[in-house]
Order: C-alpha cells, then structure tokens, then sequence
C-alpha cells in the first residue's frame, strides 16, 4: 500500500505539471475546424480500428474534414488534448476521473465509449488455479501502478472472499503481459480481453481469465473512451458532430465487418500481428456497442457509480457525480 501511496503522489505531481503546461499552451480553435487531430493513448490496435476505418474509407472526407492520427507522446494523450495540441484522443474513464479532480482540472470531456463495456481482469497460467479473485491469495501481482489499480484489486478480492493483505504486488516488467505470466516470475497480471486474451488465444496457451466487471458491477467502468478539448467542443460544436458522426460509422464497419476493418488495420500498421488483430477484431465486432444501442453512448448511472466507488475509495479527492461526460455529440 505504501507503494500505492507513492504512486499516487507521482501521478498528481506528473498531473499537476500538465496542468502547468496547459496555462502556457495556445488553445486558439478559432480557425481551422476542419483540421483534426486524434492522439493515440498507446500503439495502435483494434480499440483503435474504427478511427481508422473512417480515415481509409473516407467518411471524415464526406463531412470536410481533413483527421490525422497521432502516436502518444511521453507526456500522454490526454495532456496533448488539454493544451490544444490535439481536439481528440482516447483515454479511460478511472484515469479521467483524476484528471477532472485536480486543484485546476484538465479541460477534457468524455465524447464517446469505444467499448460499451469493461473488459479488462486478472489473466494467469491455468495451472496457477486462480479461477476467481479469492485465489489471489498469497500470489505474485505485477503492478501497472496505474491509480486506483490496488484498490480495484482489493475490492474484487475482498467481494470473493479473499484476504487482499496476502497479495504479493511487485512492478510489471518491461514486457508484454502473456511473457510476464509465461516467465514464471509472477503468478497474474491486469489485462484487456480484446488483446491480451486474445494474443493468449492466438498461441493456444492454456489460462483463466476473470473480469472486474463480473465480480463487482460498479467496476464496470468506460475503458477505453474518445475525449476532446473544451475550448474545440465550444467553438466548434458542429465540426465535433461530424467528426463523431464519422468516427461512429468506422465504428460501425467495423461492427459488421471485423475482418474488413481488421485488413484495413493492418494495412495502415503492418508491423501488428495479423492472427492477434484478426481475433481481437472478432472479439471487439461484439464488445463495441450494446445491443440495440448506438456506439458510442454514455450510460450516466453507470458512469456516476464509478466516480462514487472512487471517491469512497479516496482515488479522488471530490466527488465527481455525472460530470466529465457528453453524449451530445452522438445520434
């Protein structure tokens, strides 16, 4: 826990610096509307698809729009967003949470769900026996250090039964998620199901995998999301209607289409793996919308009860309600 404590203070310190870039940054939106820049918040992949999928099809073109897409920086996604440097990016909602609870919060808002729902848990080698949370007990976590991290670990455990204390925290090494388990060094590590399940798949290794969202509803959180800069969302309201409006239908395509848009994927970054994002695709062709819902919406219950499981857990220092989302932007 201490180390948790530590991290958070890095990620407020790290946060407010941003905050100080972005008194310094020109957010002037007051010409060039139709020039759009959308900033990555890791490699590309299939979360990432349906942005994609609209640039080679040409749907941002149908609306005068002329959309770039940016690799992340080292200050993060949402930094580049805040100071104007990009109108849109991706984030997550927990992380946006503490981006929106700063002494001067960040001026991002929340504009779109890629994925309806959260899918990301606990994975580790079958033969490790970790089925559920309560078996976490005693084995070896590596840590993304991320905010909230330990604490959403706590509450799975805890609401299976488990004794959190037991749980052996150490930093995720630098390497991907299936060689930590693989390695042997550590017992599970947090994944997303789309991709790093879907690597697991790919080479038929044998493992469990349990979600945070069936073992504690209110971890049902928006992960990954589509923000935008204030100021843009204010002076440029319509742009932001096309620009979501053709975002949506790559979303779409991809929707209906997994194996098209998973080709187009590929052929604008070819150095993905073409089995991973074939079968990520697959997958997510399922997870981007609920059924007989839009792509895209915001669930405003939902959204608060996590804002409100992370105040009470002291991730965020003020209640945060319905605040940081819009679903003004999409049809």
């Amino acid at each position: 826990m201490e180390r948790n404590k530590r991290m958070k203070k890095t990620v407020f310190l790290a946060a407010f610096i941003i905050v100080m870039i972005c008194s310094c940054a020109n957010n002037d939106f007051s010409t060039d509307s139709d020039k759009i820049s959308f900033v990555l918040e890791w490699e590309p992949n299939t979360n990432h698809t349906g942005v994609y999928v609209a640039l080679a099809n040409g749907y941002y073109e149908e609306y005068g729009l002329e959309v770039e897409i940016l690799t992340p920086p080292e200050s993060g996604a949402a930094a580049f967003v805040a100071t104007g440097r990009a109108q849109f990016g991706v984030d997550t909602q927990e992380i946006l949470g503490v981006e929106l609870t700063l002494s001067d919060p960040l001026p991002i808002t929340a504009v779109a769900a890629i994925i309806s729902h959260n899918n990301s848990g606990i994975i580790s080698l079958k033969e490790k026996g970790i089925d559920d949370f309560s078996k976490l007990e005693g084995k070896i976590y590596a840590s993304w250090e991320a905010p909230g991290e330990l604490e959403i670990l706590k509450q799975t455990i805890t609401d299976a039964g488990g004794d959190f204390t037991s749980l052996v925290t150490v930093p995720a090494p630098a390497t991907d998620s299936i060689s930590m388990i693989r390695s042997g060094l550590v017992d599970a590590v947090w994944v997303y199901e789309a991709w790093d399940v879907a690597a697991a798949d790919a080479i038929g290794l044998e493992y469990n995998f349990i979600r945070f969202a069936d073992m504690s509803p209110v971890l049902d959180f928006y992960t990954p999301l589509i923000i935008a800069n204030n100021d843009f969302l204010e002076k440029h309201p319509e742009a932001a209607r096309d620009f979501i409006k053709a975002t949506a239908a790559g979303y779409k395509f991809a929707i209906e289409n997994p194996d098209a848009a998973a080709a187009i994927l590929l052929d604008a970054v070819p150095e993905l793996t073409p089995d991973l994002v074939y079968q990520s695709q697959v997958f997510l062709s399922r997870a981007y919308a609920s059924p007989g819902k839009p792509w895209g919406v915001f669930d405003a219950e939902r959204w608060s009860a996590v804002y409100e499981w992370m105040y009470d857990q002291g991730i965020i220092p003020v209640p945060l309600g319905s605040k940081g989302f819009t679903n003004e932007f999409i049809e």
